[in-house]
């Protein structure tokens, strides 16, 4: 019921997201949708996909941000995007997977998904995130990596699919 009444409420907006497509290959290490639309409604149906698995943000980045309070110290051009942030989180369930397959896998939390726009592309917004790259046993690596990369691409897919 929630998440009906949460589409009806972005369905009022205007601005949103029209259409959204995998722009990366198959096996790159990390996968990036390119959308159409308005960057804050992107990010509020993003932060609302997340929460609609259970999860729940633990740090937004503000990497735009960052990028340009430090650029002049450090003597480069904070010119690349017009927003970036990027979303951390957990799920303990795919995390126990992970930590099985090796205990190292730690490494790999949180997940995060990044949302952004570039100075010379206004016209669509990108949604990223890392394909994981596991230690341990062959085949329990590979079908953890796999729940991971489902879920981050089901959470994209959430949050483009409001629009």
């Amino acid at each position: 019921m929630k998440k009906v009444l949460l589409i009806c409420a972005l369905a009022a907006f205007t601005g949103l997201a029209q259409a959204a497509e995998k722009i990366t290959a198959a096996d790159a290490p990390i996968v990036v949708y390119k959308a159409e639309g308005e960057y804050g409604f992107l990010k509020e149906a993003l932060n609302n996909a997340i929460i609609g698995q259970g999860l729940k943000v633990t740090n937004t980045m503000q990497i735009s941000a960052m990028l340009e309070r430090t650029a002049q110290d450090l003597d480069f051009e904070a010119d690349i995007y017009t927003d970036a942030e990027s979303f951390e989180f957990c799920s303990i369930m795919l995390s126990q997977r992970m930590y099985e397959a090796h205990p190292a896998n730690l490494s790999a939390c949180p997940l995060t998904i990044s949302l952004y726009q570039t100075q010379d592309d206004a016209d669509h917004i990108y949604l990223s995130y890392r394909r994981p790259q596991l230690l341990g046993e062959a085949e329990a690596a590979e079908q953890a990596a796999d729940a991971v990369v489902d879920m981050l691409d089901g959470i994209v897919n959430d949050a483009i699919s409001f629009f």
